[in-house]
C-alpha cells in the first residue's frame, strides 16, 4: 500500500484570473465614438491623482465599424485634446463578489476632437482593419501610478466618418504605505 500523503497539490492559474478572484480585475468600454473628416477620437484608462492604486493594463480592444482602416496611436501619460467624458460601461470581472468592487481607475473618452495628444510618449501604433476588432493582450506589463494614463488615440482618415469603441481589461493594486 502506497502512502499518497506525501504528494503536495500545486495549481497554477493565470494572473488575470487570480486578480479577478481577488476582486481587483475590471473590464469596460467607451461609448461608441466617432472620428473622421479631420476630427480624431480617443479612449483611455485614467488613474486619478490620489487613487492609492497602481493601474496594470492587461488587455485592450479597438473595434472599427467602418469599411476603412485607421491608425490607433498608443500613448503613455498624454494630455489628450477635447472634453473627456467618463464611461459608465465598467464592471468588476468577478460578479460573484457582493457588493461588487468599484474601480478607482476611470475609462475616459472623447470624439470629434481637433489636434493630437500633448506631452506623454507615443509608445506604439496599430492599424485597425475595417469591420474588425483589434485585440491586444498585455498581461499587466504596462503599469501606471496615480495621476497617469494609458491613452488610445484614433487618428481620423479624412474622407469618411467612422464609429469605433475602445475596451479595456485591467487590474488595480493598492499602494502599500
Amino acid at each position: 500500500m502506497k502512502n499518497h500523503d506525501r504528494f503536495i497539490k500545486a495549481v497554477n492559474i493565470p494572473n488575470p484570473l487570480y486578480q479577478s478572484i481577488q476582486g481587483r480585475y475590471f473590464v469596460g468600454q467607451t461609448e461608441p465614438i466617432c472620428l473622421g473628416k479631420g476630427k480624431n477620437a480617443w479612449g483611455s484608462l485614467s488613474n486619478p491623482h490620489y487613487s492609492n492604486v497602481d493601474l496594470y493594463v492587461n488587455a485592450f480592444t479597438i473595434t472599427n465599424h467602418s469599411n476603412q482602416p485607421f491608425v490607433a496611436e498608443i500613448w503613455f501619460n498624454a494630455i489628450a485634446p477635447g472634453n473627456a467624458m467618463i464611461s459608465k460601461n465598467v464592471t468588476s470581472a468577478n460578479q460573484a463578489i457582493s457588493p461588487l468592487p468599484k474601480p478607482e481607475v476611470k475609462i475616459e473618452f472623447a470624439e470629434h476632437v481637433s489636434g493630437f495628444p500633448k506631452q506623454g510618449v507615443n509608445a506604439f501604433k496599430r492599424i485597425v482593419p475595417p469591420q474588425s476588432t483589434l485585440a491586444s493582450d498585455e498581461d499587466g506589463k504596462f503599469i501606471f501610478p496615480s495621476g497617469e494614463s494609458f491613452v488610445i488615440f484614433l487618428v481620423s482618415p479624412n474622407d469618411e466618418y467612422i464609429e469605433a469603441e475602445v475596451a479595456f481589461g485591467w487590474f488595480e493594486k493598492k499602494i502599500k504605505k
